[in-house]
């Protein structure tokens, strides 16, 4: 096909066909060429909104480092992050939903043991999270090798501070043999997603909101098992039905209960108010 004189649909048809290896990068690029011609077509798209769009993927890029990822965030806002996240994790109803992977998990989190305090300084109330991994049958998963992070008392999390010595809020930690896994950290707070950059101009030019219900994050792994990344909302909390990044899941909500001064659930003796979680998490084979 000659690649002269081309507009409109035969320039849609020329782009797709100069691909011309088999296999799924043609196929995605294929479809990715005539939904993005489709695009420009049907908005009428000027020069100087494509200049702008250009200029904002720019800049999306440049805010981008090893502490802040800003392309996820722009997937997230889209909706494009939990999209794939259903059609890649279709599982047993028994087995506990996926959500959103967030721009905040950093490999080689530190270790900790059953019954620890990950918060490791952060600010907020105190909370003992707890609870069982389990096989879609109901057994206990030993070993399972968990991550948890989360932001602190003033929706921050770790990465975002400029001065820590350690990571804050954040570690992993193993399932016992009887599935069992608890740990201390705060009780999370609702916190607005990092909106000085180009992915907050898109929101305030959308007139939306930045605001994430509270949660904490966790990724499961376990031999035999699909990967689990998940969270679990606060019950009650602010935003759960105006999630900015569109990750709510009604079984993702769990019950932090509110305790006075005393000797918590695993024996700690608390001498001020703290919180208390329980969450069970269920794993596709």
């Amino acid at each position: 096909m000659t690649r002269r004189d081309l507009a409109d649909a035969a320039l849609t048809d020329a782009v797709v066909d100069s691909f011309t290896t088999e296999g799924r990068f043609t196929t995605v690029m294929s479809s990715l060429v005539r939904h993005l011609h489709a695009f420009a077509s049907e908005v009428e798209l000027t020069e100087d909104e494509w200049f702008a769009g250009i200029d904002f993927l720019t800049r999306v890029g440049h805010i981008t480092d090893d502490k802040r990822q800003e392309f996820i965030l722009l997937s997230d806002v889209l909706g494009l992050s939990m999209l794939v996240v259903g059609m890649n994790n279709r599982r047993p109803p028994e087995a506990t939903e996926s959500t959103v992977f967030g721009p905040f998990f950093v490999a080689g989190s530190p270790a900790f043991a059953n019954g620890d305090d990950l918060a490791n300084g952060a600010p907020g109330e105190p909370c003992l999270m707890q609870g069982r991994i389990l096989s879609v049958d109901g057994e206990p998963v030993a070993g399972a090798h968990i991550e948890v992070w989360q932001a602190d008392e003033d929706g921050l999390y770790d990465v975002q501070y400029s001065d820590l010595e350690h990571p804050q809020g954040r570690g992993h930690l193993s399932s016992g043999d009887d599935g069992r896994y608890w740990f201390w950290s705060v009780k999370p707070q609702a916190y607005p997603i990092p909106d000085d950059g180009p992915v907050g101009e898109l929101l305030r030019a959308g007139g939306r909101g930045p605001m994430r219900p509270a949660h904490v994050h966790f990724k499961v792994d376990a031999p035999g098992y699909q990967t689990l990344i998940t969270h679990v909302f606060v019950a009650g909390g602010d935003h759960l039905d105006s999630d900015a990044v569109f990750g709510v899941r009604e079984n993702l909500i769990g019950e932090f209960e509110h305790h006075e001064p005393g000797t918590a659930p695993d024996g700690r003796e608390m001498d001020a108010p703290y919180w208390t979680m329980a969450y069970d998490m269920v794993l596709a084979p």
